[in-house]
């Protein structure tokens, strides 16, 4: 087996078995293309040893981040365990080989104030005048109606980014019957395939129902939640885009993200008395352990409260 054919059937296992996101399938199959690049043309996936892989990460430490090397690191090793299940090589040639060590990295949320900015920011007007040199009065009329349904859909996209904690692959793959008004609550299809209810807080139920009521249609339940205004499913880079836009209307100075919002979903959370385990599902989370440094988030806004309003927090001798 070559290493493209590999690469497809691995691409193909991370979709089908794993379900892991397209985002996560083309980082990995670029790790994969550029270590096959590395070892040459003469070389199958069968006949990669340790110390080739060793020296492909070293040719890469000096210029990648840890976080960069332990991404193609995990590459390496999914792909090579998925050879040795499938009976192409013996044995995985990244067993014995360490990850590099990456320094602590906390979330970083957004203030409470900030997203609720961004939930609620304006949508700039657009020209009234077009290219061709239509009145503007004429213009206007034909751009309300789409200027209307898109701030809808926008506003119910950021409430339920936030509202949800929803990570952004999950959210583009919404369809209409996957929300529940009535009950108040979202299905989602998280990682690997898991499926997982979600409660819905009021701003996002109604942002949701506004915009549902403007597509009632026959077989809008099928339909994807979030569409462009021509009716094709929006990308996660259309997601990323509309945050962009709203961020700026909003004049928020920090860098806003959609997993930025999922951060600040489960930090707000936390801040407010929910419990660890709770947050674990809502987030869809596999291990406790991930959940858990949004507690060392939260022990540092609580420092920063104290050092900004505390009498005492600016005295000699604290601690």
């Amino acid at each position: 087996m070559t290493f493209p054919e590999a690469i497809r059937r691995f691409e193909l296992w991370l979709a089908s078995e794993r379900g892991f996101s397209a985002h996560t399938r083309r980082a990995y199959a670029g790790d994969l293309r550029q270590f096959a690049a590395f070892v040459g043309d003469r070389v199958t996936p069968a006949e990669v040893t340790p110390a080739r892989v060793r020296a492909f990460l070293a040719d890469l430490h000096r210029a990648r981040h840890p976080a960069t090397l332990g991404r193609k690191l995990a590459a390496l090793r999914a792909f090579f365990r998925l050879l040795v299940r499938d009976g192409v090589r013996a044995n995985d040639p990244t067993a014995a080989l360490p990850g590099p060590k990456l320094p602590p990295r906390l979330p970083k949320p957004l203030s409470v104030d900030d997203c609720d900015a961004l939930v609620r920011a304006p949508r700039r007007a657009s020209p009234a005048r077009r290219a061709g040199g239509a009145p503007a009065e004429a213009s206007a009329a034909r751009e309300q109606p789409r200027a209307e349904e898109r701030a809808l859909r926008d506003r119910a996209l950021v409430e339920l980014l936030y509202g949800a904690g929803l990570r952004v692959g999950e959210l583009v793959a919404l369809d209409v019957r996957d929300v529940d008004l009535r009950r108040g609550d979202v299905r989602v299809w998280g990682k690997g395939g898991k499926e997982r209810i979600v409660p819905l807080p009021a701003g996002a139920r109604e942002a949701l129902a506004a915009w549902v009521a403007r597509r009632q249609r026959p077989g809008v339940l099928a339909e994807p939640l979030f569409p462009s205004l021509r009716g094709r499913r929006l990308g996660e880079r259309d997601v990323r885009r509309v945050l962009l836009a709203r961020a700026r209307a909003a004049e928020i100075a920090d860098r806003v993200h959609p997993h930025r919002l999922r951060h600040s979903y489960a930090t707000h959370l936390l801040d407010m008395g929910a419990d660890l385990r709770e947050i674990q599902e809502l987030l869809g989370h596999a291990s406790l352990s991930t959940t858990q440094k949004y507690t060392a988030v939260s022990v540092e806004r609580l420092i920063e409260v104290y050092d900004r309003a505390h009498p005492r927090a600016h005295k000699a001798g604290r601690g």
